[in-house]
Formats: structure tokens, C-alpha cells, sequence
């Protein structure tokens, strides 16, 4: 798979509120490739594009221009539920990932029935059931013991931490993190940070992850890009990322747009 071109979004163009006052333009021709096996941290402010990029790839809005390619396959007028087998994704929301009424082991059904043909059989085989425990093994929280617990009663880094195991287990395509830690305290956040790191290594899954801490931007993945206005106006590869720092993305961003970024406080995390 290595070399091969999972991602690839072609001059993508995203208006929101045409024609009136409020008019925004999201994403501006922009143009983006991912390698299978790559992992690219996103970062800008707020407003950068950065959301809509996530929404577009996933099928949640449709680009007005451009062309959105999933492993050969141009999805860009494809709705959602069709690119679900393809994409995996966890959001900033710990509540979002998970249906809290449902029990682990439910939660983890729907994702893996996610990739299977439409079938009206939602039973759990005792073979399925020890998959779902080698798989929450991974996690190292103990969940393999507790396949009947309501989703609801476990913790916010809990939550994420089966949100990201339900995102990936069935090696999509592509995997979104959309600030997938930002909700979480510290401690918590380093726990899904890590989590993440060997969840990518192991399944080997080509990742795109949206992020306001640079920090954590710059520990993660081997590509880095930078938004601002609709645009990507700043990459560095996995060589150029290692010499990066904080200090030196942020002079970078003054150096390219002749104003200091934004000065949201978690970018500085």
C-alpha cells in the first residue's frame, strides 16, 4: 500500500452564505494528497477552514467546485452514509462517537456492521465477542471486562478512548481526528494522545488530524500543515516538522502573512 494515494482533494472551492453579507469563503482551490500510510496534523485559528476540510472529506457538506478522491474513487458528490465504510472518524465531543443508551459491546456492532453488507441479523457470535475483547485490550482501560456497561455510565477520556477504537478497528480508509483531545482534561488528553499514536502505527492507517495544540501537531504524524483563510499556506514534511517548534510555526505564520496568529490560548498548549 505504501506509495499508494488514499487522499486527494483537487481544487477544492466552499462558499458559505453566497451572495449576502455573512458571505465566507471556507476553503479556497485548495489541494491536499495523502499517501497510504501518512499522518498529517492540521493547524490554524479559528476560521481557518480547517472544520469544513474534515466536513467535506467525510460527505457532511459537498464542495461547490472540486473533487474529492478516496482511494481512487471520486466521492465528491457521495452523501455520507455511502463513505462510511471508507472513512473513520472521531470528534471533539466525546458524546458524539458513542450511542450512551447502548452497552460496549452494542457500540461496537454498529461499528463494525459499519463495513459489512446490510443484513437484519444485529446478534453478537461468542467469535465476534472475543474479537471486540482483543480489540479493547488495545486501550489497556480494562473495557474488555465490561462489554455490558451502558456507554453512558463510563468517562468523558473513556468515551474518546472507544470512539477511536470504533473509528479504527475496521482499518477505513482514512481516519479524521477532529481535535479529538480538546474536550479532555490533561490528563486524560495525553492518555488519548498516546492511545492514538499506537492505534495509527498498529493498523498502519493513513490519518488526518485537526488540532489547536501546535505541541501536540508537532509530536504527532510525519507531515504538518498550516491554514489560514480557506487556504494550506504553510507544509513540512516529516524532516522539516523535526526541527519545528512552537516559536518557530508561529514566526513562520508572521513570516507568511505578515500578522501574528491568532493569539487563542491553546494554540500555545
Amino acid at each position: 500500500m505504501e506509495g499508494t494515494r488514499l487522499l486527494q482533494l483537487n481544487q477544492i472551492y466552499k462558499v458559505f452564505y453566497e451572495g449576502t453579507p455573512d458571505e465566507k469563503i471556507a476553503l479556497n482551490q485548495l489541494n491536499l494528497q495523502l499517501n497510504a500510510g501518512d499522518f498529517v496534523t492540521v493547524i490554524g485559528s479559528n476560521g481557518a477552514g480547517k472544520s469544513t476540510l474534515m466536513n467535506i472529506i467525510s460527505g457532511n457538506i459537498f464542495p461547490d467546485h472540486g473533487h474529492v478522491v478516496i482511494n481512487g474513487t471520486d466521492m465528491s458528490s457521495m452523501p455520507e452514509h455511502k463513505r462510511a465504510k471508507r472513512i473513520g472518524r472521531v470528534f471533539q465531543n466525546p458524546l458524539a462517537g458513542t450511542a450512551p443508551t447502548m452497552t460496549i459491546e452494542e457500540n461496537l456492532a454498529l461499528a463494525y456492521n459499519r463495513t459489512k453488507p446490510r443484513t437484519l441479523q444485529f446478534g453478537v457470535t461468542k467469535k465476534r465477542r472475543d474479537f471486540f475483547r482483543e480489540q479493547l485490550e488495545i486501550l489497556h482501560l480494562g473495557l474488555e471486562d465490561r462489554l455490558q456497561a451502558k456507554v453512558g455510565l463510563l468517562s468523558g477520556g473513556e468515551r474518546q478512548a472507544l470512539s477511536l477504537l470504533m473509528a479504527t478497528f475496521t482499518k477505513p480508509d482514512i481516519l479524521l481526528l477532529d481535535e479529538h483531545t480538546a474536550a479532555l482534561d490533561p490528563a486524560r488528553a495525553d492518555l488519548i494522545t498516546k492511545l492514538t499514536k499506537e492505534i495509527v502505527e498498529k493498523f498502519q492507517l493513513t490519518t488526518l488530524m485537526v488540532t489547536h495544540n501546535m505541541q501536540q501537531a508537532l509530536d504527532l504524524g510525519n507531515r504538518l500543515i498550516m491554514m489560514d483563510k480557506g487556504q494550506i499556506i504553510f507544509e513540512a514534511n516529516e524532516q522539516e516538522k523535526m526541527a519545528l517548534t512552537v516559536e518557530k510555526l508561529l514566526s513562520e505564520f508572521q513570516r507568511i502573512r505578515g500578522e501574528a496568529l491568532s493569539s487563542d490560548r491553546a494554540l500555545l498548549v
